[in-house]
């Protein structure tokens, strides 16, 4: 007994050679053995049900070469107690397959091997996880958080820390223990489970993905310790993506395509997805029309996809999408969101709501639909649902910074500044660059009477790249109410600038507004040329049509006078809170409307 246990290790030895032989490498030099260890983890995956961990890793394996036939990694091993459990685990994996969970745990009862105590527990997780789902499936609305539960999940936790304190559980059986302590909030022990599990089986994607949705900031990122493999480089695009972090996102997944994985769907999707949260929206929209090309009847992302032709108003496309997806499967949640943002677009918010509702019936836990029923309530001016929605959002992801946002605007319309304020800062948080979150704060500071901070956030707003082209007007008009007109006219040059310079019509709504506040500044400083021009730029719009004619009768009046060389516009700055640089005088002689 013991030399067949002596050769039995020895056999496992070899096999871990392969199967990990390059976790101490951070560089993908050798492609080969990568590819070896891929396959070899879509085995161990796909013998625990782990769908998605092996779809994730057969997507990667596929777009490496293929291996030759004497390169292939060895089959898993076999030990005494999988031999003993064969049958009943093949049983049990066939129900487990079929979705009747209890019925796969109890042919698992008596099992010892790890691999069928791992589904013997998962099946008990997802029996349990099922129960709730259908109790909540027709009640969406009023649950609040916690009122119904796994309620597997305590017995679950109890078994797995018993067996974890006795070192007893290998990387599957780890990842499972700190899904349950995820499920009943133990977040810090959870981190602590995953951050093992990782380092227990590193190739394991379930355990990373678990991981970084845990990690809510960067300081928090760089205290874990984390196993040096090649499958890290994955990770850190991820949570990089996560945290907004967009640049280090497509640095890592550059490096991962000249690293061999050029051929990936993942990474390209992943790459698309980048683009989306900075909202470069013609580069991720090219990418997603290459990701269709490369895989037709691909739905996941889907989603996002159609977030982004709803920006661009492009109805023919989204309708395309829509119906692909139908024929392709039309209850998956993403069909659901891809049909909610078609009617939406076509201003039927009703059906928009109910097709998202239809995929939370399918998902629950979907974020992109729960925070697009918000916004479809907020179109249909039902702030209270808005806000349920909205907060179910949060509940599932508290980085969704378009939930807090949308929060934000919920309790902006019902005029509680305070409440907004608090929302408007979350989102800030999560979207530092983002000018609309600064541009969201300061009108709330501004109705707060906090005209400081108004003027701080305005000027932050345009100095990340005010993507609205509404931050410097704001703080024009704020510094004119506060009569800081020298730098309420610094302001309005710097946004007519602004607004022509990035070949913007000349309809834009408020340059009106800019040339008859200029026109007034410049007359009554003497500066008649300038305050001529500002005038007769008034004449092309409408509602400023009368005021330059009324001005340039003035200018006329005093032409005979003497008149005041035109030279730098300000002179000197009176000290305020808002850095704004010098500027010259308003030079409008190369725009043409």
């Amino acid at each position: 007994m013991g030399l067949k246990r002596i050769q039995f290790l020895g056999a496992i030895c070899r096999f871990c050679s392969v199967l990990f032989v390059t976790y101490g490498v951070t560089e993908f030099g050798d492609l080969v053995q990568i590819k070896k260890q891929l396959i070899s983890v879509i085995s161990l995956c796909k013998e625990r049900g782990l769908v998605h961990s092996v779809k994730w890793a057969s997507e990667l394996a596929f777009a490496l070469d293929p291996l030759p036939k004497d390169e292939l990694p060895p089959s898993h091993l076999v030990s005494e107690e999988d031999v003993q459990d064969l049958d009943a685990f093949a049983l049990a994996k066939s129900y487990f397959d079929l979705k009747e969970y209890d019925r796969a745990a109890y042919f698992l009862r008596g099992c010892h091997s790890k691999k069928a105590y791992f589904l013997y527990m998962y099946s008990r997780y997802l029996s349990g996880e099922k129960k709730k789902d259908d109790e909540t499936v027709d009640s969406l609305g009023p649950l609040e958080k916690g009122q119904v539960r796994n309620e597997a999940l305590r017995e679950l936790r109890v078994e797995l820390s018993k067996k974890h304190r006795a070192g007893e559980l290998d990387g599957f059986t780890l990842y499972l223990y700190g899904v349950v302590l995820r499920k009943l909030d133990l977040l810090k022990e959870a981190v602590e489970v995953f951050v093992e599990a990782t380092h227990t089986l590193p190739l394991h994607w379930g355990s990373w993905l678990e991981l970084c949705n845990l990690v809510t900031n960067i300081e928090m990122l760089k205290s874990l310790s984390l196993p040096s493999c090649w499958i890290k480089d994955f990770f850190m695009a991820h949570i990089y993506t996560e945290l907004q972090m967009i640049p280090g996102a497509l640095q890592k997944y550059q490096s991962l395509i000249e690293a061999g994985f050029s051929k990936s769907t993942y990474i390209i999707s992943q790459i698309a997805v980048a683009y989306h949260n900075i909202r470069d929206i013609d580069q991720a929209l090219a990418l997603f029309n290459e990701l269709r090309e490369q895989d037709p009847y691909r739905i996941e992302n889907m989603d996002t996809f159609s977030n982004l032709l709803y920006v661009k108003s492009m109805k023919p496309e989204l309708s395309y999408l829509a119906h692909n997806l139908v024929e392709i499967d039309k209850y998956r949640v993403e069909t659901c969101c891809v049909i909610g943002n078609y009617y939406s677009l076509r201003s039927q918010h009703e059906k928009a709501a109910l097709y998202f509702q239809r995929a939370l019936k399918l998902n629950p836990r979907c974020l992109g639909a729960w925070t697009l029923m918000g916004h479809e309530y907020m179109e249909m001016k039902n702030t209270s649902a808005a806000i349920q929605a909205y907060r179910h959002a949060i509940e599932v992801n508290k980085r969704d910074y378009r939930a807090w946002y949308g929060l934000g605007q919920t309790y902006e319309i019902l005029k509680m500044p305070f409440y907004c304020l608090y929302y408007y800062r979350k989102a800030h948080q999560l979207r530092p660059n983002d000018s609309r979150m600064l541009v969201a704060l300061g009108e709330c500071y501004e109705k707060l009477s906090q005209q400081v901070e108004a003027k701080k956030c305005y000027w932050r707003a345009f100095s990340v790249g005010d993507v609205e082209k509404m931050a410097l007007l704001k703080l024009a008009k704020l510094q004119e109410q506060l009569t800081e007109t020298d730098e309420a006219a610094q302001s309005y040059i710097i946004y007519i600038q602004e607004i022509f310079s990035c070949g913007e019509q000349l309809e834009h709504v408020e340059v009106s507004t800019a040339l008859r506040y200029l026109g007034q500044y410049y007359f009554k400083n003497k500066l008649y040329d300038e305050a001529s021009l500002c005038a007769q730029r008034c004449c092309d719009y409408n509602d400023a049509r009368e005021e330059g004619k009324a001005l340039l009768r003035q200018i006329s009046q005093v032409r005979d006078q003497t008149e005041t060389p035109s030279g730098e516009l300000f002179v000197s700055l009176s000290d305020n809170n808002t850095p704004i640089k010098r500027v010259s005088p308003l030079n409008l002689s190369s725009f043409t409307p």
